[in-house]
């Protein structure tokens, strides 16, 4: 089902050209922790084409433990002008050598292994994370920190409302393993808000969906990521459950374009839902959608003991984007378009 060529390069171009006020990031110094990520290295990506084509003069210090793992995700960009890798442990005071306009802090355990196989990590690189460098930026005035959070912060919808907003809270059994990922994103919102108020802080907040794209790590262990890898090598989809959750999904390319809109335009001290109220998918559908676009089948498995561990038990968590649109922001990537892209992508690289 793979209708016209799919154009990375030129995505990343349209996503570098957005009609946002860009005089507020070029010629500015930027870190980004969780830079190999799936988001952080497609920001990185972005921000270095306005380097190369628009003359935009953007220094990126992009946060990480292992440059090896750096310059393996990065490849030919590792030496681009403006990228410099940062060697540090977010869970450690950091000491920048150069005042910052921005930081955006997106180290985080992400995925059920490893919420289940680094608890402590996963708790940590949020809260201890969230709390140095936000000690960092109390002494730098002038500069914004984005702190990315997540839309599990709502807890499970049980309000029969169809989508939640930023003032809305589900249910969370705070005594679970995998409550430590979520309760690590609560207290990092907390201590955002403090610093706001104690040591005047310029910060915004983002809660995103759960996130899709060619920029993922294939050792990723969501459901999502783990269909499209069945899907790329042409394989049945599993599906580990009977599939009824429904939870609200973007393309990386509307995920990193809403991080823009908020980093330019958000008002300080705000959270904003990152999602689109048309990607909502039962995980079942989206199994199916995948089955579509590899042109198999999918299929049921029981999962294993740590993705028992550190999957999630929410059954409905569908955000309500309307304060993110009202900057500006409007998705541009339809559910099966970027669907096709991503597996297009990642077959074209495993295969390059």
């Amino acid at each position: 089902m793979m209708n016209a060529a799919f154009d990375f390069s030129r995505e990343i171009e349209q996503c570098a050209s957005l009609d946002i006020d860009w005089s507020k990031i070029d010629h500015k110094r930027m870190m980004i922790t969780g830079a190999t990520g799936m988001v952080g290295k497609y920001m990185i990506e972005v921000l270095l084409y306005r380097n190369a084509h628009f003359d935009a003069g953007i220094t990126v210090y992009a946060v990480g433990r292992d440059e090896e793992k750096f310059r393996s995700r990065f490849g030919g960009l590792a030496g681009s002008e403006g990228l410099k890798f940062f060697k540090a442990d977010v869970q450690k005071p950091i000491v920048c050598p150069e005042r910052l306009d921005y930081v955006i802090h997106m180290a985080s355990n992400t995925h059920p292994r490893l919420y289940a196989s680094d608890p402590i990590g996963t708790e940590m690189s949020n809260i201890l994370g969230t709390y140095y460098l936000l000690d960092m930026v109390s002494e730098m005035p002038g500069c914004r920190f984005l702190f990315t959070s997540s839309g599990d912060v709502y807890g499970d919808n049980r309000s029969g409302k169809p989508y939640l907003d930023e003032e809305d809270c589900g249910y969370i059994d705070c005594n679970t393993l995998r409550a430590g990922y979520i309760e690590g994103k609560r207290a990092s919102e907390a201590l955002c808000n403090a610093y706001r108020e104690a040591k005047g802080v310029d910060f915004v907040t983002a809660r995103l969906c759960r996130i899709y794209g060619p920029t993922m790590q294939l050792t990723d262990s969501k459901a999502i990521s783990q269909f499209i890898m069945k899907a790329t090598q042409g394989e049945d989809i599993i599906l580990k459950s009977e599939g009824k959750q429904t939870f609200s999904y973007l393309y990386i390319y509307d995920i990193v374009s809403a991080l823009l809109y908020v980093l330019t335009r958000g008002e300080s001290g705000s959270a904003y839902n990152i999602a689109d109220k048309n990607q909502t998918p039962a995980l079942r559908e989206l199994a199916g959608k995948l089955a579509e676009v590899a042109g198999t089948k999918v299929i049921f498995d029981l999962p294993d003991e740590l993705e028992t561990k550190g999957a999630s038990t929410f059954q409905d968590v569908r955000l309500d984007s309307t304060r993110l649109c009202a900057l500006g922001w409007r998705p541009a990537v339809a559910m099966d378009e970027g669907l096709r892209r991503t597996v297009e992508q990642i077959r074209s690289a495993s295969n390059g």
